[in-house]
């Protein structure tokens, strides 16, 4: 009996690591790559990935990874609009990155349990769905609450809630949104592949 225990434990640890692995390097990578004005987001696929193979507290775990990246991305200025975010306040830059990649998290391996159970496909696409939606939806809330000095600068002038729907998310959030859905069968393969 411990022997498969352990040798389930070596599995998710490996797993894991290959994971945190990916996710900081696709994080480092995408940092220079933009769409618009800010960099696009490709942790969160292996970020479902790893919610929907080993769970909630697994995707709230890489998650944290992706967000202890992107804050380091805005410390060393990296992100040049991160970095703006940071020396604008660093406590809550800190407190709202951790918050936005956790809680992605979390909410994929959350809304993939909850799901799986009556259909794997529609469970991998509604938390690849997820994934974006809760990250970009909580980093535009931090910045309506905290950072709206920064958001009047970035907007240049224009109207802050059009610049948010049409500047900040538009562009990038479809890019991330479109890349989950069209990668939604794979994730799929990966977790049946890894279950199997």
């Amino acid at each position: 009996m411990s022997t498969i225990n352990n040798k389930t434990n070596v599995h998710r640890l490996t797993g894991l690591a290959i994971l945190t692995a990916i996710i900081i390097a696709l994080q480092i990578f995408t940092t220079y790559v933009h769409f618009g004005p800010f960099s696009i987001t490709l942790a969160l696929i292996p970020i479902v990935v790893g919610a929907a193979m080993y769970g909630a507290g697994a995707g709230a775990y890489l998650g944290a990874v992706f967000s202890i990246v992107v804050i380091l991305m805005c410390v060393f200025g990296a992100d040049v609009g991160g970095a703006m975010v940071w020396n604008a306040n660093p406590f809550m830059c800190f407190v709202l990155c951790m918050l936005k990649g956790t809680a992605a998290g979390f909410v994929s391996g959350f809304v993939y349990k909850a799901i799986a159970n009556k259909n794997t496909v529609v469970a991998s696409i509604v938390a690849a769905v997820c994934s974006p939606i809760v990250n970009t939806g909580i980093f535009i809330l931090g910045l309506v609450l905290f950072f709206k000095d920064v958001l009047a600068t970035w907007a240049g002038g224009s109207d802050l809630l059009y610049y948010i729907i049409f500047g900040l998310t538009g562009v990038n959030f479809l890019v991330e949104l479109g890349v989950n859905l069209v990668l939604s069968p794979v994730i799929v393969r990966i977790i049946k592949a890894v279950k199997a």
